[in-house]
């Protein structure tokens, strides 16, 4: 029997597309074709140029249905993608919501017609994917029919994060994973290092990845005098991630706007404690001064004196990493969720074939 195919729409480079795309392969033996925006989002130019790739797309997104004939399409991004996705002719049709509404950036000119979008979008998927509760919560208050939504993350692999940790914990060895754009406001971790380093409390901090932030965040670095103490790795292949994670105690994450992290998981994982901003998104896992702490948006003197109290806090933090590391494994196992999603996939296509 041939293998069913999926043609997926979204970013194919991105960490969580791959988990997605390739758990699909893995775990329900599916073929994937994808299709996505080549235009970048990074100036006022390039996001209009993408605006007028985007209103073509659709004409493609057709034309690769003609070709291919997937017997499903699945895209991220309930206000774009997911929107090309009900529009496709494919059913049956999985979309799924990346940001906690994506409907961002909230003074957004465009969040009126991005509304309007979405709610077709909603509409017409057969499934819609919350990867974690806060984003259930936006879908309620928007009238979704929750009988299609189905709240799981995708998961992260337990074998490649292990719980061997081999960080030197006499000292603050921080890790920082995600990419470096202004909204997840690394300034704020380097001026909360800053007074640290005043304090002279010594330190390791390792900024992991790439993005236009860094050039600007060297130079702060410079002027805050910690340069030598701030290791940017710039981007590095997947493989050695684990690795970092396992090498550091203190994992940090200040994001304005959070869904659901799968770097919070890997840090979960890989027994670093995890310090993250007080917002919805990270408030579904973590409990402030239980199993992590929860800092308040921008505030990176917050952020020093609760890097300092975890450090102090040996006892609060050895338990904490225990008991991540077993919700991680209990509710964010890649092998588990995937398994699941996969066969509703085949379930849906098994519905619409013989209908």
């Amino acid at each position: 029997m041939a293998k069913r195919k999926i043609l997926f729409l979204g970013e194919t480079y991105r960490a969580d597309a791959i988990t997605w795309m390739n758990g699909l392969k893995e775990f329900g033996d599916f073929e994937i074709i994808t299709w996505e925006l080549k235009t970048p989002n990074h100036t006022f130019i390039s996001r209009f140029r993408r605006l007028l790739e985007f209103s073509t797309g659709l004409f493609q997104v057709k034309k690769i249905v003609k070709l291919q004939q997937p017997d499903m399409v699945i895209a991220e991004r309930t206000t774009s993608y997911g929107f090309l996705a009900a529009l496709s002719g494919v059913k049956p049709i999985a979309i799924a919501q990346q940001g906690r509404t994506d409907l961002w950036p909230e003074k957004s000119v465009l969040l009126p017609l991005k509304k309007i979008i979405q709610q077709h979008a909603f509409k017409k998927a057969d499934l819609i994917h919350a990867w974690g509760p806060v984003m259930s919560i936006s879908m309620k208050a928007t009238n979704v029919d929750m009988n299609k939504v189905m709240v799981l993350p995708k998961g992260i692999d337990l074998v490649k994060f292990g719980n061997k940790n081999s960080a030197n914990h006499s000292k603050i060895n921080a890790i920082v994973t995600r990419s470096l754009t202004s909204e997840y406001r690394h300034d704020i971790i380097l001026k909360a290092f800053g007074i640290l380093n005043q304090k002279e409390i010594d330190f390791a901090l390792t900024i992991v990845g790439d993005g236009q932030e860094l050039p600007s965040l060297k130079e702060l670095a410079t002027q805050l005098n910690i340069e030598k103490k701030v290791n940017f790795t710039g981007r590095i292949p997947n493989t050695k991630l684990p690795e970092l994670l396992q090498q550091s105690n203190i994992y940090i994450s200040m994001p304005i706007t959070e869904g659901v992290s799968a770097s919070l998981f890997e840090a979960m994982a890989s027994n670093c404690y995890p310090i993250v901003t007080d917002i919805p998104g990270n408030q579904s896992w973590i409990k402030h001064r239980e199993n992590g702490q929860l800092i308040t948006i921008e505030d990176s003197g917050m952020l020093a004196d609760e890097i300092i109290w975890a450090f102090e806090n040996n006892d609060v933090r050895n338990a904490a990493v225990l008991k991540n590391r077993k919700f991680v494994e209990e509710n964010a196992d890649y092998s588990t969720n995937m398994k699941i999603i996969a066969h509703k996939y085949h379930e849906l296509i098994n519905t619409y074939k013989t209908n």
